[in-house]
């Protein structure tokens, strides 16, 4: 196979949570195979100092743009200043999310509400504003990032593992719904990676150690390890590939 099935020059890839951690990484695979990226958040001041890093060297040009994922009028207001930048989007990577672990009695309404808000709801709002303009040019790629904690889980990730797990329902529903049109829908289910968001949730060595010993390749996945994935997902090298999930964990799954 030839590796122009990769290429990307000409598309527009959007990349909510880019300023850092699997974001960052997902939107630099994506300029590096010649994509323009737009990549959100909801600090100007991470967008702005992550964004040379990610274009850097690829020749790809790059926006970042403010959006709270729990905002609904926020989220509108990011699909249309998207477009804005580049004048479409072909890609679009729903990665930003958040956890808040808490046993079930403990679960308090709002942390609830943001949770669902992040992870699923702003992503459905997304897609809603943009797959009509993919259906009308015939090509699109939506991404979403789930979690293997969207199949199984672990005490006291309610609201994480439910939102993840809704993120493959998603994916499966809007799959059939865009396959005429050309758009296609998958998800990746990220194991443990070293990012921001895992470094502020284990932090003492044995709460870390809990996923090492669970992981069959015995260490932590690196952001950049996610480069093949979606790069496969968002390309024509993934043309007929729809409506299912790819599992980047070490092996966490085959368990």
């Amino acid at each position: 196979m030839s590796t122009a099935v990769f290429d990307l020059h000409g598309r527009v890839a959007l990349v909510t949570g880019g300023s850092k951690g699997l974001g960052a990484a997902l939107a630099r695979a994506l300029a590096s195979a010649g994509a323009d990226v737009v990549i959100s958040a909801r600090n100007a001041e991470e967008l702005q100092a992550a964004l040379p890093a990610i274009v850097d060297g690829t020749g790809s040009q790059g926006a970042w743009l403010v959006a709270d994922m729990a905002d609904r009028p926020a989220v509108e207001r990011l699909a249309q200043e998207a477009v804005a930048a580049f004048g479409h989007v072909d890609i679009l990577v729903n990665n930003a999310g958040i956890n808040i672990i808490s046993p079930i009695e403990g679960v308090k309404d709002a942390d609830w509400d943001r949770v669902l808000a992040v992870n699923l709801s702003g992503p459905m709002a997304l897609c809603r504003a943009l797959v009509p303009a993919m259906k009308e040019r015939g090509w699109g790629r939506i991404i979403h990032v789930s979690s293997v904690f969207g199949l199984v889980s672990r005490a006291e990730r309610n609201a994480y593992s439910s939102t993840k797990a809704g993120l493959i329902g998603l994916t499966h529903a809007m799959a059939l719904e865009l396959a005429p049109f050309g758009v296609t829908v998958n998800a990746i289910l990220p194991g443990p990676f070293e990012t921001p968001l895992t470094a502020a949730l284990h932090t003492t060595p044995d709460k870390k150690q809990w996923f090492t010993d669970r992981v069959p390749m015995g260490r932590w996945g690196r952001p950049e390890e996610l480069a093949g994935p979606i790069l496969l997902l968002a390309s024509d090298a993934g043309s007929y590939i729809t409506g299912t999930y790819l599992a980047v964990d070490g092996g966490w799954l085959a368990q």
